[in-house]
């Protein structure tokens, strides 16, 4: 029998920021538009901070750290940070509470 993999879905995360960077931690709070890259509806707005966001795409995805780090300057300093057609597990997206159907 083969082995089960993770499914994956193309997102494109639009980030706003919804609160000043705090100084103590170099992270700003943010609210996360998850939205299919395809174009379908399904936007999903996920409150969190700046700090988790990017250890999760550290961690849990394939992006170069090239991106990684201009997304982080991005966030810091622009009002909306965007990433686009971000490969993200079915997990992750269950675990912030996307539905996956």
């Amino acid at each position: 029998m083969g082995q089960w993999k993770d499914s994956r879905m193309r997102m494109n995360l639009i980030t706003k920021t919804t609160g000043p960077v705090k100084l103590s931690t170099g992270t700003v709070a943010v609210s996360l538009t998850l939205r299919p890259a395809c174009g379908l509806p399904g936007d999903y707005v996920y409150p969190t901070d700046s700090g988790a966001l990017l250890r999760m795409l550290d961690r849990r995805t394939d992006l170069p750290a090239s991106v990684l780090q201009r997304f982080k300057g991005d966030l810091l300093t622009l009002p909306t940070a965007k990433l686009l057609g971000v490969e993200i597990s079915d997990n992750i997206l269950d675990e912030i509470g996307y539905f996956v159907d």
